[in-house]
């Protein structure tokens, strides 16, 4: 636990009673504040009641005396579509908002630190596909090379939730959009930026809205390397605004596909192959398509973003290359389940839109495609370029018969069922095909979470090739 400092004998609002609302509040107690605990649903009300807390309903006008500061739960809105109406009582009475990154920002380092040999340090990870293997990444490279580390933010743990900082240690923050956006304080040692694509617009108001939220992790948190996905616009964009020159390598650009030369400091993929430039030569090389845990162009965007931090950290190459190969992939992205009769075996469940689904359908040669769920914004049309690896589509959920319609020419069966998707493509596989499930929608038609929807898939092929 991580006791919030600044707020010892004063009221501190806590709106949204999730995991991080609940840790935020514990950590709030933790640190002498007294906090005010309040969810609009009744259930999450009850379930902080259960767990020991008392509410204050912050609907009421007289809630808000004295009070110092509200924390926000990343799932609520607090400016579009429109802000949640206690958000907008707080702003209208003065109040500051922020969320539990910027307390833990504000609270992480103590005065013991002045006793360390070697000062703990934070590496925050942003963007709009891969930061959690990235972020998973480098908590494995630091783990096996014997760095006292710990992983939180929106991965595992909640921030507030980690240990105390010990000698050296390295925090590895995944970060989304929601949460740097409102957070008032954010001052990581490292910054990475992996790529973007639309996603979560409405809550943004917009794609430029999307970009200033992942913005902010490096304009206002200045940190002194800043590690960037330079493969769009956006983050050419954001690597020339921080760098104060060519030759500048305070800043590592990063790309999956384009070689980058040049004066500063750079590490790219090219054919299956990492490179680390600096000064305009090459100083070190990878192999990257025997590394399992990595499949595909987009994976190995994310090797180089955690190759570029973890290099900052000081750890070497030959080092980084033996923690890569023994990285397992997290459960949900890119996952191998199993094999069978030459046939592998895929979850990629937390391809949830179309961008992600575009990266799973280009790591692999031949392609049963399971797809489906509750589709967003756009529908599949966006995929038509990378269906070229589909032998066939088994569709599934809510949005089944209307991404038939955005297939075309692509040979497609409506399955409706994950039960039979996975039959039905298991029956008619061949010899070196994979049977991938990217669903290029939310699962919230059949499933809670994209979690649950990777389970089901995992657990419905273990039971066919018996694993």
């Amino acid at each position: 636990m991580i006791p919030v400092r600044g707020y010892e004998g004063r009221k501190v609002a806590v709106l949204g009673l999730g995991r991080s609302g609940l840790t935020a509040a514990r950590a709030l107690l933790a640190g002498g504040a007294a906090p005010c605990l309040w969810d609009d649903s009744p259930e999450a009300r009850a379930n902080a009641e259960a767990a020991g807390f008392a509410l204050t309903d912050l609907t009421r006008a007289d809630a808000w005396d004295d009070v110092a500061t509200l924390v926000v739960s990343p799932g609520i809105p607090h400016l579009y579509p429109e802000p949640n109406k206690l958000i907008a009582r707080a702003m209208a009475a003065g109040v500051p908002v922020d969320n539990d990154i910027g307390l833990f920002f504000r609270s992480w380092s103590t005065p013991e630190w002045d006793e360390m040999e070697q000062t703990p340090k934070v590496v925050a990870v942003t963007g709009s596909n891969g930061k959690s293997t990235t972020t998973a990444l480098i908590h494995h490279i630091l783990k096996v090379a014997g760095r006292p580390t710990q992983m939180a933010g929106n991965i595992g743990r909640g921030v507030l939730d980690i240990d105390p900082a010990t000698d050296g240690e390295v925090v590895v923050l995944e970060l989304s959009s929601y949460q740097t956006e409102l957070a008032r304080a954010l001052t990581p040692d490292v910054a990475v930026f992996t790529n973007l694509s639309p996603d979560h617009l409405d809550r943004h108001g917009g794609h430029g809205g999307y970009f200033a939220a992942k913005r902010r992790l490096f304009a206002e948190g200045g940190p002194d390397r800043a590690v960037i996905g330079v493969d769009e616009v956006e983050g050419r964009f954001l690597a020339n605004q921080l760098a104060q020159g060519p030759g500048d390598d305070r800043v590592i650009r990063i790309s999956s596909g384009t070689k980058l030369e040049g004066p500063g400091w750079s590490v790219f993929a090219r054919k299956g192959f990492l490179a680390e430039w600096r000064k305009g030569r090459q100083v070190a090389a990878i192999d990257l398509r025997e590394v399992k845990g990595l499949p595909g162009a987009h994976n190995h965007q994310n090797a180089c973003a955690a190759y570029a931090a973890t290099r900052t950290l000081g750890l070497a190459p030959k080092f980084i290359e033996q923690a890569l190969r023994s990285f397992e992939g997290l459960p949900h992205r890119s996952q191998l389940v199993g094999e069978r009769g030459g046939v592998r075996f895929v979850n990629d469940s937390k391809a949830t839109n179309v961008d992600s689904a575009a990266k799973a359908l280009q790591a692999f040669p031949k392609i049963r495609w399971i797809a489906g769920g509750l589709g967003k914004d756009g529908g599949i049309s966006a995929l038509k370029p990378h269906l070229g690896s589909v032998v066939k589509a088994y569709l599934i959920g809510h949005s089944a018969r209307d991404f038939a319609l955005e297939l075309g020419e692509t040979p497609h069966e409506i399955c409706e069922t994950m039960d039979r998707a996975v039959a039905r493509a298991a029956e008619e596989a061949e010899v070196g095909e994979t049977v991938l499930l990217a669903p290029a929608a939310a699962s919230f038609d059949q499933y809670p979470n994209f979690e649950k929807r990777g389970e089901d898939f995992a657990a419905r092929v273990k039971a066919l090739i018996g694993a």
